[in-house]
């Protein structure tokens, strides 16, 4: 919850702002309001201020949604680690949610365990060992949240002739997407940033967990294809993150991140593949994922320089005078 809320937070605030900010034509007087006839659910509701009662509000019921998305959430994850984010510091697995997994597969049950262990090991390891990785995609969260906006409009034409006294009737709006904020440039770049991250760490746990289990599960390769499958597809707990604040907490290129994992581990050996999370700096970015196979490899204008350089040191030294030379 603690790493969540860094992300749902300014969200909150920004819904709560907005809703006293739409409704303040339809706000009593709070003159009036202590002997209005209202049947507010809080103690005490007549001495509060009308405009602090609607962000008060509206704060509750963002935080209502986002409580009932991490219920859902909690049902539906393997382990600590599902969302790619560090939500905890924990490695464990929840076994019901993993029995239920394995009841619709055609591996046995046992298989499916160590395969999902596995996956939880190889992200515990990761993040262990990599210390910038956590903040590195705590911060693109963040910025991404700091830059989230409400579409005005839309909150105003969702919430016209709502009771502001009925936290029902405003969780329902909110559960309409009418609040589905704005990207910025900023967060579109933030957002990029993430998404790599994302699935850099995605492509790594699949590369070297399906290298483990290879030698020990006779289903590791059908296994990790469903597992492919689940991730691309979202659960209801994701789907609801999406609308609370558009963003999208699924790896998109983890397949083309693994195989760029697969590589590097052929060409430089597993020292030479982990040597990449030395530094954010190293990392492979964006554009990188749209070819995997090219990553590391020197580019055309690179070889160019290298061969201007060799020429120029060849011709150089033929240019200089022979020490043995007569008249030297």
């Amino acid at each position: 919850l603690p790493v969540l809320a860094t992300l749902f937070e300014p969200v909150a605030r920004r819904v709560a702002d907005a809703l006293v900010m739409t409704m303040t034509d339809e706000l009593p007087d709070p003159a009036d309001f202590a002997a209005s006839e209202y049947g507010l659910p809080f103690p005490m509701a007549s001495e509060l201020d009308p405009v602090a009662l609607v962000r008060q509000m509206g704060g509750a019921v963002f935080g209502m949604q986002v409580g009932q998305a991490a219920g859902t959430l909690s049902r539906e994850v393997f382990g600590c680690t599902d969302l790619g984010l560090p939500l905890v510091s924990a490695r464990a697995m929840l076994p019901r949610n993993v029995a239920e997994y394995a009841a619709g597969l055609n591996s046995p049950d046992s298989e499916v365990r160590l395969f999902l262990a596995l996956r939880e090991a190889a992200h515990a390891r990761l993040f262990a060992h990599v210390p910038w990785l956590k903040s590195h995609l705590v911060g693109a969260v963040e910025r991404f949240a700091r830059e989230i906006t409400v579409d005005m409009s839309a909150m105003h034409e969702a919430i016209t002739g709502i009771n502001f006294t009925d936290p029902e009737a405003l969780r329902s709006a909110l559960a309409s997407g009418v609040f589905h904020p704005q990207h910025t440039e900023a967060q579109q770049a933030a957002l990029l940033q993430l998404e790599t991250a994302l699935a850099l760490v995605e492509g790594w746990v699949d590369h070297v967990s399906g290298e483990a289990a290879a030698r020990h599960l006779p289903n590791a390769v059908a296994l990790a294809e469903m597992m492919r499958r689940r991730r691309a597809a979202g659960g209801p707990a994701e789907q609801t993150f999406t609308a609370l604040v558009g963003l999208e907490l699924r790896p998109r290129r983890a397949r083309e991140a693994s195989r760029l994992w697969a590589r590097l581990t052929e060409e430089r050996g597993i020292s030479g593949r982990d040597g990449i999370w030395a530094h954010p700096d190293l990392m492979p970015t964006a554009a990188d994922l749209d070819d995997p196979d090219g990553f590391g490899q020197p580019t055309d204008d690179e070889l160019s320089a290298d061969l201007d350089a060799a020429l120029a040191d060849i011709l150089g030294a033929d240019d200089e005078p022979d020490d043995d030379a007569p008249g030297a």
